[in-house]
């Protein structure tokens, strides 16, 4: 982790998976894709955010604890 941000691209996952999702129904309200089509796609990208998060482990940068405060 550097500057209080981690650079592990599975920190990202869910948030891409999250715009993937919005995308999903905007463009279904649009017309631009079927309603068949996102029937499909919205329950595919849970599933694939639920996998994710299921293999994916702890990082380094996740698996460090916060220093304690000293007196």
């Amino acid at each position: 982790m550097q500057g209080g941000m981690c650079k592990c691209p599975h920190h990202k996952v869910i948030p891409v998976l999250v715009v993937l999702f919005g995308l999903t129904f905007l463009l279904g309200a649009l017309g631009v894709i079927s309603g068949y089509t996102v029937s499909i796609i919205w329950p595919s990208l849970i599933i694939l955010g639920g996998l994710m998060k299921l293999t994916k482990g702890m990082c380094k940068c996740c698996s460090v604890e916060a220093p304690k405060p000293t007196m």
